[in-house]
C-alpha cells in the first residue's frame, strides 16, 4: 500500500498554530523594537593655538573717543 504524499496537508497543520496566534494578537505580530544602538565615540581634533598679532606704534589720541 503506497500512499502518495501531499505537501498541502502537512503545511496546513504547521501553519495552523501561527494563524490562531495571529487571530488573537493581530497582524503583524507584536514584537519588541530592536535595542538602541550606542552612539559612536566622537573623534577629537587638535585645536591649534592662534598666534597673537602684536600691534606696533602708538594709538592716536583722538581715536580713543574722549
Amino acid at each position: 500500500m503506497k500512499h502518495k504524499l501531499n505537501w498541502k496537508r502537512p503545511l496546513f497543520y504547521l501553519l495552523l498554530p501561527i494563524f490562531f496566534v495571529m487571530v488573537f494578537l493581530g497582524f503583524p505580530l507584536p514584537v519588541a523594537p530592536p535595542p538602541a544602538l550606542k552612539p559612536a565615540q566622537e573623534q577629537t581634533e587638535m585645536i591649534k593655538k592662534k598666534k597673537r598679532v602684536r600691534l606696533t606704534g602708538r594709538i592716536p589720541e583722538d581715536s580713543t573717543g574722549e
